[in-house]
């Protein structure tokens, strides 16, 4: 709330500039809003909560981003916080390799060396996932193997899976998530080199149809829109450009017609949302965000199986609302957006950690945030009824308004050309950009009030945070592991894994299926990228600021 609107003299909205009324009735419900309200949890079309029991019959799962430094480091984090009550976990790569899918001695690295390990683990090879899930059942815990950036996905994956078969599992009984996620790829986080959207929606085609038929319990994209978000989405554009990305993946693999559609959807059914400081809107951003896959999937593709028609919603709470100033205050946000996320109905949930804007989470930061969780979860009753704002005039108002709005915008997108289009063509960055903007100047105004920033100046933080340092080796060792892999390996038979993989690239074969070739044969993640370079090339990115 601004502080013009603290004192009643002006228009008071949420973050995404929707109008709010100083109290709510049923004549502010709309008619068709009132009746899906009036369908109860488990229901189509799934506004009050994919199922009935909700948390009842199944808790949400603590899912916390992880890793840092070298493998070993990212093992023992990953360790620490299963032992303290995490039920599965997401591996963080270092973004410079992992990224860019370059090895630790390539130029580009070497001129940062300093940065390495900063923003994950650097993770070379199979043999450093072997090294990084040491300790670690993957038979037992749902796991995210990271991939983020969509031209690191299928690394990512093959690394995981092949670090599987080594240890004898069988990949069609593993649980996990990837993610290639285009928001992060191209809006986000564009990495320096990066292969093309429409290069990378082959690709996450291929992983989809990989995936459906050795790993079919396993969700092998998963769009985070989060990313889109915390770049300056507001809440409707969030939600349109999540679907519309999701049409993208779901008309070509269709087209294709090798895995049922249903298949399709249910695989592409595990989506990732930002919650932020809205409490409300971001509640009822996660109920439409139900409502409106299961309209996109009945009305665009005549789906009628229940288990792809119910959206999976995993959320992370902004780290973007997490501030430097005072980073003790940032578990009361924490706090208040996990709440939210619980309140919506999610299934998987990942709190930001307080010291965030300084670092990477500490190891005391890190358990902070899995105790958040488990005090919603064992100390509140929040979880105890499902979608117990559901009915109420505020709530329902503000999920139809934003559920038009983002109809409207999802419109708008596809009538552009598509999600894609909206990529080549800047017009999501732009818009993105404009809300960032926007957001930062309420707040240098002191328009928008953040405590602790331009609010109640402290005079000295009394539980003063220097930062987690981490581990400051990751790039002398990283580069002894390389050494070690290019001395120990099979050359010829990773040279022919890899000549097969620049010509199934070529030919249209299976790229997901030549990337898991490879990486069995140890060939390192930089020579992977070299092939994905020579036949994708590399994107321009649309936008000048």
């Amino acid at each position: 709330m601004t502080s013009s609107e603290a004192s009643g003299s002006s228009e008071v909205t949420t973050v995404s500039g929707i109008p709010l009324k100083v109290s709510y009735g049923p004549n502010d419900v709309p008619e068709t809003a009132a009746q899906a309200a009036a369908v109860l949890p488990g229901e189509a079309p799934y506004l009050r909560g994919a199922h009935a029991q909700g948390y009842r019959s199944k808790p949400w799962r603590i899912f916390q981003l992880s890793g840092f430094g070298n493998p070993e480091d990212e093992a023992e984090r990953i360790r620490y916080l299963l032992s303290k009550g995490g039920t599965g976990f997401i591996m963080e790569h270092d973004r410079m390799t992992g990224d860019h899918l370059y090895d630790v001695d390539h130029p580009e690295v070497v001129a940062r060396r300093e940065d390495v390990g900063i923003s994950g683990a650097v993770i070379l090879s199979a043999r450093d996932f072997e090294l990084a899930l040491t300790g670690i059942d993957q038979s037992k815990y749902f796991a995210h193997p990271g991939g983020g950036v969509s031209q690191h996905a299928a690394f990512a994956l093959a690394g995981y899976w092949t670090v599987a078969e080594r240890r004898g599992l069988e990949l069609h009984k593993l649980n996990g998530t990837g993610q290639a996620d285009f928001f992060l790829t191209y809006i986000g986080c564009p990495p320096l080199t990066q292969i093309p959207p429409a290069a990378a929606l082959r690709v996450n085609c291929d992983i989809v149809e990989y995936a459906a038929k050795v790993a079919p319990k396993w969700t092998p994209i998963s769009m985070a829109a989060y990313n889109g978000a915390d770049s300056g989405l507001n809440a409707y554009q969030e939600l349109a450009a999540l679907f519309a990305c999701c049409v993208s993946h779901l008309d070509e693999i269709v087209a294709r017609g090798n895995v049922p559609v249903e298949q399709v959807a249910y695989a592409l059914g595990g989506v990732s949302f930002r919650v932020a400081m809205d409490f409300f809107e971001d509640i009822c951003k996660l109920r439409v965000a139900r409502k409106m896959w299961h309209r996109l999937l009945t009305t665009r593709y005549g789906i009628t199986d229940p288990r792809a028609l119910s959206l999976r919603i995993h959320i992370v709470t902004a780290g973007s609302a997490m501030t430097y100033q005072e980073p003790i205050n940032n578990i009361v946000r924490g706090t208040v957006m996990g709440m939210a996320a619980v309140l919506g109905g999610v299934q998987s949930i990942g709190v930001s950690a307080y010291d965030e804007a300084l670092s990477v989470p500490s190891e005391q930061a890190h358990r902070q945030s899995l105790r958040v969780q488990q005090i919603l979860m064992h100390e509140t009753n929040i979880p105890a009824v499902v979608d117990p704002l559901g009915g109420s005039y505020f709530i329902e108002s503000l999920s139809a308004e934003l559920e038009e709005r983002a109809w409207a915008e999802f419109d708008r997108i596809l009538d552009n050309g598509g999600f894609i289009q909206s990529l080549e063509d800047g017009s999501l960055h732009r818009m993105a950009g404009e809300n960032a903007v926007a957001f930062q100047d309420s707040i240098t105004s002191g328009d928008r009030k953040i405590v602790g920033v331009n609010l109640g100046d402290s005079d000295g933080d009394p539980f003063g945070i220097d930062g987690f340092e981490g581990s400051l080796d990751a790039f002398e060792r990283g580069m002894a592991r390389l050494k070690d892999l290019r001395a120990s390996r099979d050359g010829r038979h990773v040279s022919r894994a890899l000549d097969r993989l620049a010509n199934t690239m070529r030919s249209g074969g299976n790229v997901m299926s030549g990337v898991m070739d490879a990486v069995r044969a140890d060939a390192s993640i930089g020579e992977v990228g070299d092939v994905y370079r020579e036949v994708f090339g590399s994107w321009k990115f649309p936008v000048d600021f």
